[in-house]
């Protein structure tokens, strides 16, 4: 019978269980916060900087069908500056990132400018203080999920990402999960 978590992910942890990179001994990986059964893989990823919901689960099946386009990740993105409507209408509508060194232009999506600051639980790092210009927070549908797509797109409309928080994937939210808390589920539904 296989298994199914939600996981709040911290801050500086690799959406994996082995790391093979060249500074192993000082990473902090999945397997550091809660002794998953073995054979348990990511759904997709968040870098190290990223935070967020992650799902996890024993069966590949389960896998590609949520990492397929046909289910929604949401993204709350605290962009540095004051975003303008320009910038919001080009990540809908598309922009051109880089991907595996090649030239990739992005579906669109559904973004927003969010009216308040999301509550989200304090980062385990600081970003920066207010001294350094003002920033906004925005939110990001996608339903594909390229190697650091959200901060490339970010970053090629002129904001680049300070923080970015994944809170949805398809009907499943952070809502009621603590960074660093891990729920098991009986089934897992795109």
């Amino acid at each position: 019978m296989h298994q199914h978590f939600l996981l709040y992910k911290p801050y500086g942890y690799l959406s994996q269980f082995v790391n093979n990179g060249p500074k192993k001994g000082r990473k902090k990986l999945l397997g550091d916060l809660y002794d998953f059964p073995e054979g348990t893989m990511a759904i997709g990823r968040l870098d190290e900087p990223s935070e967020g919901l992650l799902m996890l689960t024993t069966d590949g099946k389960t896998s590609e069908r949520i990492r397929s386009s046909s289910v929604e990740k949401e993204y709350y993105a605290q962009v540095d500056g004051i975003i303008s409507e320009e910038a919001l209408e080009r990540l809908g509508s598309g922009v051109e990132i880089g991907i595996n060194g090649r030239k990739y232009l992005t579906k669109p999506c559904k973004v927003n400018l969010l009216s308040s600051i999301p509550d989200l639980p304090p980062r385990g790092q600081k970003i920066r203080d207010a001294k350094h210009g003002p920033t906004s927070w925005i939110s990001i549908v996608l339903k594909e999920g390229k190697f650091r797509q959200v901060r490339k797109m970010t970053a090629a409309v002129g904001f680049p990402t300070l923080r970015l928080v994944r809170v949805r994937i398809g009907d499943y939210t952070i809502e009621g999960l603590k960074v660093g808390a891990v729920k098991q589920l009986r089934k897992l539904d795109s």
